[in-house]
């Protein structure tokens, strides 16, 4: 963890924001103020401080969001404004994530607990998974679900949800990822449909196959690793490196993957910044690097056919 940074958000200024200020309008404007004059990171389930101040505010008033203007003009009782100003301040000073400091996130419109034992959940696949797949299972929507560097779990209970027919295995090598990934799938309910393993890549399922695998691994080359910002030194760094290139552990999960797919199988896979060096790295394969309309990029599918194609490569 960062050294704390000098914070603009003074004791007096905090007292004096209390005093003057009495919207929830009047305070997120504070808090957007507030975060530009310390030149924050965004990119742990927002892009921009707005967004990032509306999520401290509605954890501190127990909502699920504040985007209704008529909730924006009504008035904070003291508690309330200090308590928010304590968040803001927090976020400034140790370069929190908000996720971590409210212990909470959304992905694929689901809820989910998250601290700094697991990354924060982000991923473009969430747009797939609402989709149930359809591009790749048009008429039969996957059953059997592998999901390798699960997490918080976010990807294998959100399949779950939207796959109401399907079990998921939800893979990790981390026993602290896992142990958040259980208190998710017990808070949705889904302890019968997904199952946490602990197993570095496929070691623990031998024999084992899937209609579809979906990964976001660890895929941050030693480069960006080093100039990462403050923000991101507060989740764990086993689940952003992977090796000098960011394909350490992609590598190994192209190599095996033919071999946990059903005939008709898919691997979804997401490296995010890595798919230059992907491409470079392996430029005679196909990959079918999948637009999303609600943003993001480096994820790409992969059919089994494909896999078993270009296994000698991806062996090398």
């Amino acid at each position: 963890m960062t050294e704390l940074q000098t914070s603009p958000l003074t004791a007096e200024l905090i007292d004096e924001a209390i005093t003057d200020l009495h919207s929830i309008h009047d305070w997120l404007r504070f808090a957007v103020s507030q975060f530009n004059a310390a030149d924050l990171y965004f990119g742990h389930g927002t892009d921009n401080p707005w967004d990032e101040a509306g999520m401290l505010m509605a954890f501190t008033l127990h909502l699920t969001h504040i985007a209704d203007p008529v909730l924006l003009t009504t008035r904070l009782t003291r508690t309330e404004k200090r308590q928010f100003a304590l968040l803001v301040q927090q976020r400034i000073e140790r370069r929190v994530p908000a996720a971590y400091l409210t212990q909470h996130a959304y992905f694929a419109d689901l809820p989910f607990f998250v601290d700094e034992r697991v990354l924060v959940p982000r991923s473009p696949i969430a747009e797939l998974i609402k989709q149930q797949f359809s591009r790749w299972f048009p008429l039969n929507p996957p059953s059997r679900i592998l999901d390798l560097c699960t997490g918080s779990g976010c990807i294998a209970i959100a399949s779950a949800h939207y796959l109401p027919d399907a079990e998921v295995d939800a893979i990790d090598i981390s026993e602290d990822a896992l142990t958040v990934a259980d208190i998710n799938i017990d808070q949705h309910g889904l302890y019968q449909r997904v199952f946490p393993i602990l197993s570095d890549c496929y070691d623990a399922i031998p024999g084992q196959t899937y209609d579809l695998i979906v990964t976001n691994p660890p895929y941050v080359d030693a480069e960006d690793m080093a100039d990462l910002p403050d923000e991101f030194r507060h989740e764990p760094e086993l689940g952003l490196a992977s090796g000098d290139d960011g394909l350490e552990l992609t590598r190994r999960i192209l190599a095996d993957a033919a071999a946990h797919l059903n005939d008709d199988g898919v691997l979804i896979c997401e490296v995010g910044n890595s798919m230059v060096a992907l491409a470079e790295r392996f430029p005679q394969v196909p990959f079918d690097w999948i637009e999303f309309a609600n943003g993001g990029h480096g994820v790409f599918a992969l059919t089994k056919a494909q896999l078993q194609q270009y296994q000698a490569f991806f062996k090398e």
